[in-house]
């Protein structure tokens, strides 16, 4: 059994999709893992490392692959050079670019969409979602910190008092969460906000105060956040208006499986704002939670910065590669028999939550459903 693991192109991504631990546990199992030279450099990881691993390393791995490991989409090149029936796992963004989809479909290969991991106590170890975001949260506070022009904690001086800041997280998700005890242990005066009555109990476990408006739980079966109705998103709006003009730092982490981000800080909320103040864009991949912020650009406004950085958890790539590794690894571990074969468990739930193409042609019933 070969597994490929080829460089990321898509640009400015660093992460890679096996780290030396990962390596080590696929040679165990039988495999031959064969790693695209300078694939781990944006993770700092060395081709010796790899080697040291028991890796090979060279060029066009993909080809003659059972399977092929990334992080993003595989470019065509790679689509092209992979067997029909081959096994991708990655990171596919099946939410968007059909056409892209369908390119993989064509392939022949059998794809395996990572987003798609159901939300069960068993999938959490193959959770890139829920180990991707938890980095997020953190550099988002991380990087709060350093575009804004005063200091976190509060601090005493012969000179004066130095005021904490206060920082609003809105949305608690797993980046959410994270961003909540990163500033806390800055010093920060942290309130949060979510449309999930249940996550209160999270908020304040961390030290931060809850801001709720008076509405319908908005917490999906599967722990996901939905879309409010028009009267709760109005009495929500007005709920942050008034919460905001008070922030120094806001981290917006909102977004809705298949779905534009919602906007959670209108322009008019922005500017009341005082200057100086920061909102870091946690959603800005998918439209913003604030109409203003762009992707990769610090956008400032009426005196406030709206850093909209890409693929937070990116910049942290010598930290979410082995993360990223090891949640593909306990996935392609169903898969793999105790005599080194390979075999595709249909009724396994993970599998069957994840698979997005095989024979040809886009499989799973979300696809089937937008026909």
């Amino acid at each position: 059994m070969k597994i490929a693991i080829p460089t990321e192109t898509q640009t400015g991504e660093s992460r890679v999709a096996a780290s030396p631990d990962t390596v080590k546990a696929y040679v165990k199992k039988g495999a031959e893992v064969w790693v695209q030279a300078g694939a781990g450099s944006g993770a700092s990881i060395t081709d010796a490392a790899y080697e040291t691993a028991g890796a090979k390393i060279g060029e066009d791995v993909a080809r003659d692959a059972d399977i092929v490991l990334g992080v993003r989409r595989p470019s065509q090149d790679i689509l092209n050079a992979m067997k029909p029936g081959a096994i991708l796992a990655a990171g596919l963004e099946p939410y968007g670019d059909r056409a892209g989809l369908e390119a993989i479909a064509r392939a022949g290969v059998t794809a395996f969409s990572m987003e798609l991991m159901p939300r069960i106590t068993r999938a959490q170890s193959m959770d890139i979602l829920s180990s991707q975001a938890n980095l997020a949260g953190y550099k988002a506070v991380i990087d709060a910190a350093y575009h804004f022009t005063r200091a976190f904690p509060m601090m005493m001086t012969a000179a004066g008092t130095v005021p904490a800041a206060k920082v609003f997280i809105m949305g608690v998700g797993v980046a959410g969460l994270q961003a909540i005890a990163t500033a806390r242990r800055l010093g920060a005066i942290v309130s949060a906000t979510d449309v999930r009555k249940a996550t209160e109990e999270q908020v304040k476990s961390l030290g931060a105060k809850f801001v709720f408006a008076d509405i319908a739980d908005a917490a999906t079966s599967g722990g996901y956040a939905k879309e409010l109705s028009a009267e709760d998103k109005a009495k929500q709006a007005a709920l942050v208006a008034e919460h905001v003009k008070a922030q120094d730092v806001v981290i917006t982490t909102a977004l809705i499986p298949g779905r534009p981000a919602p906007v959670l800080i209108t322009q008019e909320m922005v500017e009341s704002m005082k200057p100086g103040s920061i909102i870091i864009d946690l959603a800005v991949e998918r439209g913003g939670n604030c109409p203003l912020s762009k992707p990769d650009e610090i956008v400032e406004h009426k005196g406030v910065r709206i850093v909209g950085t890409v693929n937070l958890a990116g910049k942290l790539a010598g930290n979410a590669s082995p993360l990223f590794s090891k949640n593909l690894l306990n996935f392609i571990d169903l898969m793999i028999q105790k005599d080194g074969s390979l075999k595709i468990d249909d009724a396994d739930e993970c599998i069957k939550g994840t698979m997005i193409a095989r024979g040809g042609e886009l499989v799973h019933p979300m696809f089937q459903v937008s026909k």
